[in-house]
């Protein structure tokens, strides 16, 4: 004859006693008793005109407007963009007086992380272009580790060319009579 081995099975939860099924019911009714009280509550102050602030401190008080701008650019994501504009604002701070008089920073592309700066000369353009790494470190370690990826610098943009002083409306210059 063999001795029979206890068969390797999980142990059971014990089920829950009178007691713990009391605490279960006494918490999901507390729970719906709240629940029934905020949408009474609700109702009651939709049919007194609105909500209203009370003496205590809530989510519908005024803020400074500082506050309400820091928790709107949180909110919407909008930190790199609010930084790059303030060092669009600092920019002599950070490039030099000498380079802010001749170049200036004219959009930041979010997506592609690109500062693009305009150049007075074609000599300053030159000069940026070989100083544009040492900037993307500085821009870096101000706005945080690769919020720029690269400087885009444009030389001087000329004046839009007219030709000729007598224009026929909606044309698009010399080149329309031709085909």
């Amino acid at each position: 004859m063999t001795a029979q081995q206890p068969e390797n099975r999980p142990e059971k939860a014990p089920e829950p006693s009178g007691v713990d099924l009391a605490r279960v019911a006494l918490r999901a009714a507390k729970e719906a008793a709240r629940a029934r009280g905020d949408a009474a509550q609700q109702k009651k102050q939709a049919r007194r005109g609105g909500l209203r602030s009370g003496a205590r401190a809530d989510g519908r008080d005024p803020m400074a407007l500082g506050a309400a701008i820091n928790r709107l650019i949180t909110e919407r994501g909008w930190e790199t963009p609010a930084a790059v504009g303030g060092v669009m604002g600092r920019w002599p701070q950070i490039v030099g007086e000498d380079v802010a008089k001749h170049c200036v920073p004219e959009k930041y592309d979010e997506d592609e992380r690109v500062l693009v700066v305009r150049c007075d000369s074609t000599a300053w353009a030159t000069n940026l272009r070989l100083l544009a790494p040492t900037l993307v470190a500085r821009l870096n370690e101000d706005l945080g580790q690769g919020a720029v990826r690269m400087i885009k610098v444009l030389g001087p943009s000329g004046p839009v060319r007219r030709y000729g002083p007598l224009r026929a409306p909606g044309s698009s210059g010399p080149g329309d009579t031709y085909g």
